[in-house]
C-alpha cells in the first residue's frame, strides 16, 4: 500500500513492498501481512513466525502454519514456509537453482518426497514452464471438508507467498498467530486477551517457541528463541537512503510493471522491483 490507500492500517511505519500476503500474498521486500481483516501490517525481522494454528481444526487434525523470515540490509522476505496438518508437515523454500526441475519442499522431513495428500486433503504441485525464473506453487485443497478452500504456497526465485483462499470462519474462525483473531480482526498476544499495535512488537511476540509451538523446519536457522527477532537498524531511513540511490528508476519499475492490470498490484510490483533492483520481478505478478 501507500500512504493514504483506505485499506492500510499504518502504525508509524510506511507500509511498503510485501513478501508476504496471506490473503493477497505478495512476495517480496517487507514482510507484509494482511490480517484475516484485510489490514496490512510490516514486519521487518528476521526468524521463524507463527502465522496461524488450531489444534481443533478440520475436527481435531489440527493446523500449524509457519514462516521464516530472512533479513537482508533494510528489507526481510520469506524464505520458507511450513503447513502442518494432522500428522503431516510440507515445507517449501524459495531458491536461486532456477533451472532445477523441481522446486525445494520437505514433506515430513524427507526432500522431495513423493505424497499426494497433507493431513488427508489433497496436495498438487504446479510449475508454469516458465524458464529461466518458473512461477511454481503447492496447494492444500479443503475442499472436501470446507468447500472452495485451500492453502497455496507460491514460489518466485528465492521469494515465498502463503495464501488462504477463500478462508472461512468455519475452517479458520478459531486460529490463533500473528494473522490475528478472525472474528474481531484484532491482532492478539499470546494471552489472546492483550492487543498488540505495533507490528515488530507482534512479530517478537509470534516467534516460534519450542515450549508452545511445533517446529515445522527441517533445520535450525538464526535466530532461534529465546534469541529474539533480528530487526534492522533505521529501517525507514535506510530504505528511503536506498530507494534514492537505487540504479533502476521509479520510472523504469513503473512502465515494466504497467502490463498488470490491478492497480494494487501494479503499485506491489513497483516496490518489488525497487528494493529488490531486479526488473523481473515483474514476472511474480
Amino acid at each position: 500500500g501507500s500512504r493514504g490507500d483506505p485499506h492500510c492500517k499504518y502504525l508509524g511505519i510506511d507500509c511498503f513492498l510485501p513478501c508476504l500476503w496471506i490473503l493477497l500474498f505478495r512476495f517480496v521486500s517487507m514482510v507484509t501481512v494482511t490480517s484475516w481483516k484485510g489490514e496490512h501490517f510490516e514486519f521487518h525481522g528476521q526468524c521463524d513466525l507463527v502465522l496461524a494454528k488450531d489444534a481443533n481444526f478440520a475436527d481435531g487434525l489440527g493446523l500449524d502454519v509457519q514462516i521464516r523470515t530472512k533479513l537482508v540490509r533494510y528489507w526481510s522476505y520469506i524464505k520458507t514456509a511450513a503447513v502442518r496438518i494432522g500428522d503431516d508437515i510440507l515445507e517449501v523454500e524459495g531458491g536461486s537453482d532456477n533451472e532445477s526441475d523441481m522446486a525445494n519442499y520437505w514433506i515430513n522431513f524427507d526432500y522431495q518426497a513423493k505424497s499426494n495428500t497433507i493431513g488427508g486433503f489433497p496436495l498438487g504441485i504446479y510449475d508454469d514452464g516458465a524458464r529461466p525464473f518458473p512461477k511454481r506453487r503447492f496447494e492444500i485443497d479443503f475442499n472436501s471438508k470446507f468447500p472452495g478452500q485451500k492453502i497455496v504456497i507460491a514460489i518466485y526465485k528465492e521469494f515465498v507467498k502463503v495464501d488462504f483462499v477463500h478462508a472461512s470462519e468455519e475452517a479458520v474462525g478459531n486460529t490463533i498467530g500473528i494473522l490475528g483473531d478472525f472474528r474481531t480482526g484484532l491482532t492478539y498476544a499470546r494471552d489472546h486477551s492483550t492487543v498488540i499495535h505495533d507490528f515488530n512488537e507482534l512479530g517478537l511476540e509470534w516467534q516460534v517457541r519450542p515450549a508452545d509451538d511445533m517446529m515445522l523446519f527441517h533445520d535450525i536457522s538464526y535466530p532461534q528463541f529465546p534469541k529474539p527477532c533480528l530487526l534492522p537498524e533505521d529501517p525507514r531511513g535506510e530504505r528511503r537512503r536506498r530507494m534514492d540511490e537505487s540504479g533502476i528508476a521509479e520510472e523504469e519499475a513503473e512502465k515494466a510493471c504497467a502490463t498488470l492490470k490491478d492497480p494494487l498490484s501494479i503499485k506491489d510490483c513497483v516496490y518489488d522491483i525497487l528494493a529488490t533492483q531486479d526488473l523481473d520481478m515483474v514476472g511474480a505478478y
